[in-house]
């Protein structure tokens, strides 16, 4: 058989992939890829392939894929050119020959009328996928409960309010754990060839239910308030997020834009993430982690 790789391996997903492939298979079939290599050494030391890769160097690519098998291509960061990015190493690896490339999608990222602009990187990611002809396996995550434990809830303890776009729709959070849990599971495992699994968590709740959660296990109040898109777009602008992702300064402190959440809270808001699947425990075999359980995980960095 030949070799899983594993690209952006030095980012938070892709670390935990390869621990968790590390764990599971001979560490001399494990490639991990990043920009940054040095990052990686702890996974050489543990036997692991490392290799360098740029996937804005399309020349540095035949040499990091060659004699992969099976890829993990995780979406990279740069919201509105990560396309480029995607197609160049969906490209590369058929190339070399690899014959499944699993992709960290959105859920309903393939719905018309989906108002999230990060949809679209995913879709059109998606379909350069499927256009080199490679068996493709599409993740396509819910929220991340982690994103509701830290990002919302920290901001929302401090000030006590929450402003919020989302309405009364409602997200079926799923754990990140749970997502790596799924994409080692499709790389180790067969029968996941074109195949797009919605991956989800085990209930579907609203943003104020999972405020009334943080707030709940923090013993402080929270207010959601509930604010129209143009609201929304005035909230994110008072803490300094720029507005479109053109305008998202490389390396800096905030690597969103306001234009990217808002409609988030849209497709939120008008259903799209309101599906709850049996994926997870399908291919991993385990339920879900609720969203309390991953509250309570961070809990310890919340404000007191």
């Amino acid at each position: 058989m030949g070799k899983i790789i594993v690209t952006g391996a030095s980012g938070q997903f892709g670390g935990a992939a390869a621990n968790s492939l590390l764990e599971t298979c001979a560490p001399e079939d494990l490639v991990f890829l990043s920009r940054t290599p040095e990052k990686l050494a702890h996974f050489a030391e543990r036997g692991a392939i490392v290799r360098q890769a740029d996937f804005d160097d399309p020349a540095s690519l035949p040499a990091a894929m060659a004699g992969g098998e099976r890829m993990l291509l995780i979406s990279t960061a740069r919201v509105g050119t990560r396309v480029g990015q995607h197609t160049n190493a969906a490209q590369a690896a058929a190339a070399a020959g690899v014959k499944q490339i699993a992709y960290t999608s959105l859920i309903n990222a393939d719905r018309p009328g989906n108002p999230a602009i990060v949809k679209d990187d995913h879709f059109a990611t998606e379909q350069a996928i499927r256009a080199t002809g490679v068996e493709y396996t599409f993740l396509r995550d819910s929220q991340y409960s982690e994103a509701v434990a830290a990002a919302m809830a920290i901001p929302a303890l401090q000030m006590g309010v929450k402003p919020d776009n989302c309405g009364d729709g409602r997200v079926s959070f799923v754990s990140r754990d749970d997502c790596v849990a799924v994409a080692v599971g499709v790389l180790t495992q067969d029968g996941h060839g074109n195949q797009a699994y919605p991956l989800t968590g085990p209930e579907a709740l609203s943003i104020p239910d999972a405020m009334a959660l943080v707030s709940q296990l923090a013993g402080k109040p929270i207010e959601v308030q509930h604010v129209d898109d143009e609201g929304m777009f005035e909230y994110f602008d008072s803490l300094g997020v720029v507005r479109h992702a053109s305008d998202i300064v490389p390396d800096g402190p905030i690597p969103w834009s306001s234009d990217d959440m808002v409609t988030f809270g849209m497709s939120i808001r008008e259903g799209y993430f309101d599906e709850v699947t049996d994926c997870v425990e399908r291919i991993t075999g385990r339920a879900p982690r609720t969203l309390r359980s991953v509250l309570e995980q961070y809990q310890h960095i919340w404000p007191k």
